[in-house]
C-alpha cells in the first residue's frame, strides 16, 4: 500500500503547523497550541524596531518572519523562518526560507524560495540534478560590476553549463523584480557566475569543519562571502594535494 507523508512545522519551541489537505503541501497554522503569533514584513527583519503585525493584519502572498510568545516562557522569540500565507480563511501557509538565508548586497532581495525555484527550472531545462549548492555576492571592483557566485555540486551535470547559467538568470529575473531591475543593462549585477564542484565536495568540506551529519546544513544563500571563500580555499587545497 502507498504511504503518504504530510508536511509539519514544529521545533523545540513549539508545534506551529500541519499539512491541511493531501493534495497540497500548504500547512494550517495551529491557533490553539498556546502560541501567540506576530509577523515581521519582508525588508524589516534586520531593523532594530521592525513593524510587527498580528494575525488579522497579514496578507496573502507576502513574506513574513514569525515571532512567537508561548506559555512555556518564550517572549517575542524570532524563529528565523520566513513564511508566505496562501489563504486567510483558514490560515494556510508555506515555509519560504530562513531570515539569514538571502542575498541583498545590491538591493536585489534574493530569497531562498526564488533561488530554489530558479534552480529547479534551470535543471528541468538542461536535464540536471543538484546535490548541494551555495551562493554569495561578488562585490564591485575597479573593473567589474557585482554578481552572484553559485557553487554547485551536481548529481547529474547539465547538458550545457552555459545554458544552465542563462536559464538560472532568466528564471531569477522572472521570479524577482528587484533582481531583474539590478540586472537591467548589467548596471549593478552581471550574469551569475557558476562554479561546478566535484562529487561529495560539500560533505568533505563540512567534515573538514567537523560539522558533517546531524543538524548541520550547507548554507544556501549568504549576504557575505564567508562560506563561499572557505569552500573555494578548500577546493584549492584539495587540488594541491592531488
Amino acid at each position: 500500500s502507498k504511504m503518504n507523508y504530510w508536511e509539519t512545522y514544529n521545533a523545540s519551541e513549539g508545534f506551529f503547523g500541519i499539512q491541511y489537505t493531501p493534495d497540497s503541501e500548504d500547512m494550517l497554522l495551529l491557533l490553539d497550541n498556546e502560541v501567540f503569533y506576530e509577523f515581521i514584513p519582508n525588508g524589516q527583519w534586520k531593523e532594530e524596531n521592525p513593524q510587527t503585525l498580528t494575525l488579522n493584519e497579514v496578507e496573502v502572498g507576502k513574506k513574513y518572519a514569525m515571532l512567537i510568545s508561548t506559555s512555556g516562557g518564550l517572549w517575542r522569540y524570532l524563529l528565523g523562518d520566513t513564511i508566505i500565507f496562501t489563504s486567510l480563511e483558514p490560515y494556510l501557509f508555506k515555509i519560504a526560507g530562513r531570515t539569514k538565508h538571502f542575498i541583498n548586497a545590491f538591493g536585489e532581495e534574493l530569497m531562498i524560495d526564488n533561488a530554489e525555484s530558479a534552480l529547479q527550472e534551470a535543471c528541468e531545462k538542461t536535464g540536471a540534478k543538484i546535490t548541494e549548492y551555495t551562493a554569495a555576492p561578488v562585490f564591485f571592483d575597479d573593473n567589474n560590476n557585482g554578481a552572484h557566485e553559485w557553487l554547485i555540486e551536481f548529481e547529474t551535470p547539465p547538458s550545457d553549463i552555459e545554458s544552465f547559467r542563462k536559464a538560472l538568470d532568466t528564471s531569477l529575473k522572472s521570479l524577482n523584480s528587484d533582481y531583474e531591475a539590478k540586472r537591467s543593462f548589467g548596471l549593478s549585477l552581471r550574469m551569475p557566475i557558476i562554479k561546478v564542484l566535484p562529487h561529495n565536495f560539500f560533505y568533505q568540506w563540512m567534515e573538514s569543519k567537523e560539522k558533517a551529519g546531524g543538524q548541520n546544513k550547507v548554507p544556501r544563500l549568504a549576504n557575505n562571502r564567508k562560506y563561499v571563500d572557505s569552500l573555494l580555499e578548500f577546493l584549492l587545497q584539495s587540488t594541491k594535494i592531488e
